[in-house]
């Protein structure tokens, strides 16, 4: 499987959380709540320990998921032939089983999407459940020998360990209790078990501990800043996991920010939430055979055949082994309804379209979160069918078609046919060469105001990871309603920690210039912290050199926008100011008619509209916008510096919700078309951007012919 994983590795980072991952464990940071200790000092030695290869740091960190799912499909192998030996005898059938077992489990569209890429920190967590339950097993065989309970202290420890990666680690516990109740309960009351059980838990929990040590040390990252006064807090928040002790890493560990409800208090209705979990489980065994994202497709034929094989292996293991049987029930319904249930999303991404309010459903797909539970299907959906193979092998003996019933093992090869064209990752930069054009569009020192993760995360691991233009200050708009994000931000630009502009360093496009005399606001914490949104109750004007503005009585500011004026009030005669885009901070505050294209960013010029443009700016025609160009500049961008490697010939893109990706490409070799046109440039160069639209515009489509709808964010 790690050969598999590793033929469609993703070469560089990707989008969502990978940058955050990548980044936080190359500079031991601290990525957003709870934090993911366990994975971010895993994360570093790993770099450190493949550094002879020569590899770049996204490889190698792709590489630690590709090899913890891979060691995953280990412990799966382990357990599906101790399972399967029963029913099939210890010889080659049980090993053929377990084989194919782990085949479709690791070739699951999910299970595989994730493994080639370390976009989350999950792999480590399926190689928790994956060896608990070996552990759980092996402890079972063994319950009545000296020293076994050794086997269910590991499995203990690695669970409470896992969640300083993530809960799901702990995802085995309901099944491995439920087997040791109905084995040897009594193991759980001996003395000297509980006496070597309960430092475990504490030493496992106190890897925590990580964080407001490494928070205190001002890591370039420190998402949430869970700092602690002194040591004794900080062991009580994480022994407590979080219900106590040092405010701030409680925050972080209770994952506050978030603001989940209840599970009592259902954010979709159960039922719509069941069949968002089918819809990812219809992908799991032919993605690529239909690339509509609903169930009911040509999918179905083999969706149901591995949902029965899925059953047909728990039946298999429950003749032979009722508790083996009970332990892998209750750990699938866990993994299926229990997770569904607790997780409690809104309505899913691409489900529910009478639902038009898009706050009410999730941002993007979510089906990583159920890539364990997938995972173990497939190894269910393995046994299955190599119990079938093994039924009929047995019944054709003597009659010549032995050979034909090996036919039926074929079957686990479809996963890997059908879902190749959308697990792959192989040769996606699309994350990387996005960030990278946004960098090299903006001057020196300048401000960029990003509006979620991925015009975010891909800038920081350039910035963290590849050291490219380290002196722009990425400031994440929704942070900004956070007491910790902007002081971080006033500290890391004050003079002696701003880091410079290189004029030689790749994607340095302008001449050298003097450092910021100053950090980008003048208020100090304490008057950061007081920054709150609310009703303006009179005009405000604020001057800028060339012109004054005025927000008018009534207007809605919120802490965000409040902070976001004041950074470029304090900053923007030493730190020009851009955005990625339009929407967010530059509509909220009214100042879009200010914006002019550089490229991919829009640069705040405060300027007055009326009378004659400044020199070099060209306005495209209102069919196409009517954006503000600095044309040559653009023009320079678009031809000299922009990278796209693998966007203009993608023939999937996979993940629908980044679509505007391709899309803002699209629009931008459309718009700088029409700009060229109205500014007399040749038609050559007006044909070579609408040729270039028309490349982008297949792809926005997600690969189908045809202009593309816009799609938000």
């Amino acid at each position: 499987m790690l050969g598999l994983y590793a033929l469609t590795l993703a070469p560089t980072t990707a989008l969502w959380d990978a940058s955050e991952y990548i980044a936080t464990a190359y500079i031991l940071g601290i990525p957003h709540p709870p934090g993911n200790p366990l994975f971010v000092v895993l994360g570093r030695v790993w770099i450190l320990l493949l550094e002879p290869t020569g590899l770049p740091v996204a490889v190698r960190v792709n590489l630690l998921a590709a090899v913890t799912s891979a060691g995953a499909a280990f412990f799966w192998f382990l357990v599906a032939h101790r399972l399967l030996a029963p029913a099939l005898g210890v010889g080659r059938r049980a090993l053929v089983g377990a084989g194919v077992a782990v085949l479709l489990s690791a070739t699951a569209y999910t299970v595989w999407n994730q493994s080639n890429v370390n976009e989350k920190v999950y792999t480590l967590s399926v190689l928790v459940i994956a060896a608990v339950t070996w552990l759980g097993l092996r402890w079972r065989d063994r319950a009545g020998c000296p020293g076994s309970e050794r086997y269910l202290l590991l499995a203990g420890y690695l669970m409470v360990l896992g969640t300083t990666n993530h809960l799901m680690s702990l995802l085995p516990a309901p099944a491995l209790a439920l087997l040791v109740l109905t084995s040897r309960p009594g193991v759980l009351l001996r003395v000297p078990f509980l006496a070597r059980a309960l430092p475990l838990v504490l030493l496992g929990l106190s890897f925590n501990l990580f964080l407001p040590i490494r928070a205190a040390q001002d890591p370039v990252i420190n998402e949430g800043d869970p700092a602690c006064e002194g040591v004794g807090s900080a062991l009580v928040a994480v022994w407590s996991n979080g219900a106590t002790g040092c405010g701030p890493l409680a925050y972080n560990l209770r994952r506050e920010q978030y603001g989940k409800p209840p599970v009592t208090e259902r954010m979709a209705p159960l039922s719509r939430q069941l069949l968002n979990w089918y819809q990812y489980f219809d992908w799991q065994w032919a993605r690529g055979l239909d690339p509509s994202e609903l169930p009911g497709t040509a999918r179905t034929p083999f969706t149901l055949l591995f949902l029965g094989l899925g059953g047909a292996g728990l039946w298999v293991v429950a003749r032979h082994d009722r508790r083996g049987a009970l332990y892998l029930g209750v750990l699938t319904a866990t993994l299926t309804v229990g997770l569904v249930y607790y997780l409690n999303f809104r309505y899913g991404y691409s489900l529910a379209p009478e639902v038009a309010n898009r706050e009410l459903h999730e941002v993007r797909e979510r089906d990583y979160f159920f890539i364990a539970g997938f995972g173990l299907w497939g190894v269910l959906a393995g046994m299955g069918l190599a119990a079938i193979w093994n039924g009929l092998s047995r019944a054709a003996r003597g009659r010549g078609a032995q050979g034909l019933t090996a036919i039926v093992l074929a079957l686990a090869l479809l996963p890997l046919a059908l879902n190749w064209r959308w697990a792959s990752r192989a040769g996606d930069y699309a994350a990387r060469d996005w960030a990278y054009d946004f960098l090299v569009s903006v001057e020196p020192y300048a401000l960029l105001f990003t509006n979620g993760d991925n015009d975010t995360f891909p800038l920081w691991y350039l910035q963290e990871v590849e050291g490219i233009r380290r002196d722009v200050t990425v400031i994440v708009g929704q942070y900004l309603h956070t007491d910790w994000y902007p002081r971080q931000l006033a500290d890391l630009t004050r003079p002696g920690r701003q880091r410079p502009y290189d004029p030689a360093a790749p994607g340095s496009l302008f001449p050298d210039r003097a450092p910021p005399t100053r950090p980008i606001t003048r208020l100090d914490g304490a008057e950061l912290d007081r920054v709150r949104g609310g009703v303006l109750g009179a005009d405000q004007t604020f001057p800028f050199p060339e012109l004054a503005v005025t927000f008018p009585e009534g207007m809605s500011l919120n802490r965000a926008s409040w902070l976001t004026l004041r950074f470029i009030l304090d900053s923007h005669d030493e730190r020009p100011v851009y955005f990625t885009s339009q929407f967010g901070a530059l509509s909220d505050l009214g100042l879009h008619d200010f914006a002019v294209r550089h490229g991919l960013v829009h640069r705040l010029d405060v300027r007055p509209l009326d009378g004659e443009p400044r020199p070099g700016l060209v306005q495209g025609s209102p069919e196409f916008g009517g954006e503000w160009f600095d044309l040559a500049h653009s023009l320079r961008l678009w031809e000299e510096a922009y990278s796209f490697r693998g966007l203009r010939d993608r023939d999937v893109w996979f993940d629908r919700a980044t679509l505007n990706i391709p899309w803002h490409f699209y629009a931008l070799a459309l718009q700088l078309s029409d700009a060229a046109r109205v500014a007399g440039e040749p038609d050559e160069r007006v044909r070579a951007l609408e040729g270039a639209a028309q490349d982008f515009a297949v792809v926005a489509a997600g690969g189908r012919r045809g202009i593309p709808e816009r799609t938000d964010g």
